[in-house]
């Protein structure tokens, strides 16, 4: 119980209209609309992504077989960079007096590690994430320091304006609906706090894009397949990011629902997104 609030697996999948308790289907109609349909469609005929029904169960399955090697393969693939991009998360999620803090799809916990380093003795940190797997291979390193909990990113445990900031790192790209997903993070978020979405972006353009698209699509299955003994989790990461939104577009987002002075910044050379804005 962390806050006040009891955090537990919530696994149950619905069918219909409203696809999932995991938040992780991205084929509903509006998901299609935002992440392009021709591309969606292209990349399940050559059978890159599962189908809308087996997404929950594949995504799952996928961050279990990983997660022994989950931090490892992040430092490799960014080239240890992902260090530094932590650190700029802390920093933009930081806010004068700051108490309480939640890392939405939190994984191994590593992102809110980095934000419990950085805030006063007595500050408190919730990572939550649907993956438990994810969460047990974090927990001996954040032990003591971050309270983790599984939990819906569509459907947080908490009550409104809980937080003083809310973060996610390469999370939102799997959501059934982003929509809701950054309208849920806000609702948890009080008034004056901060939201900080890290994201992979669908790639730099320029001279950049075809050695981005020979390394995240050629390399990083190889080095998955390699180092984690799981090229398909691999491929389906680039696939993913590909079809997903360009990161001004998810400003966008972040402004509909209700967050005010929204910057963009990239780094890794533009294959990454680092989103921020306070709640109005």
């Amino acid at each position: 119980m962390y806050l006040g609030v009891s955090v537990r697996p919530r696994l149950r999948v619905r069918t219909g209209r409203h696809t999932t308790g995991l938040g992780l289907v991205l084929c509903t109609r509006q998901a299609r609309a935002e992440l392009g349909t021709r591309t969606m469609l292209a990349m399940a005929a050559m059978g890159v992504l599962p189908s809308a029904e087996d997404k929950p169960r594949y995504v799952a399955r996928m961050f279990g077989r990983i997660a022994h090697r989950y931090d490892l393969m992040n430092a490799l693939m960014s080239l240890g960079m992902d260090r530094g991009w932590r650190g700029i998360v802390a920093d933009e999620a930081s806010v004068e007096g700051a108490r309480r803090v939640l890392d939405v799809g939190t994984g191994t916990g590593q992102v809110a590690l980095t934000l419990r380093e950085r805030m006063s003795v007595g500050a408190s940190v919730v990572g939550v994430d649907f993956a438990e797997p994810m969460l047990r291979a974090g927990s001996p390193s954040v032990a003591g320091a971050v309270h983790l909990g599984a939990a819906d990113a569509l459907r947080l445990p908490f009550p409104a304006e809980t937080f003083d900031a809310v973060v996610s790192a390469y999370l939102v790209r799997n959501l059934v609906d982003v929509h809701a997903g950054l309208r849920e993070q806000v609702r948890v978020l009080r008034r004056g706090g901060r939201l900080v979405v890290l994201e992979i972006t669908p790639g730099p353009g320029g001279i950049l894009r075809p050695l981005f698209r020979l390394y995240f699509r050629g390399i990083v299955p190889l080095l998955g397949r390699l180092v984690a003994g799981e090229s398909e989790a691999y491929t389906y990461l680039p696939e993913s990011a590909a079809a997903f939104l360009q990161p001004e577009r998810l400003a966008d987002l972040l402004r509909d629902a209700g967050v005010q002075d929204v910057r963009v910044q990239r780094v890794g050379l533009g294959s990454v997104a680092i989103t921020s804005g306070t709640k109005g």
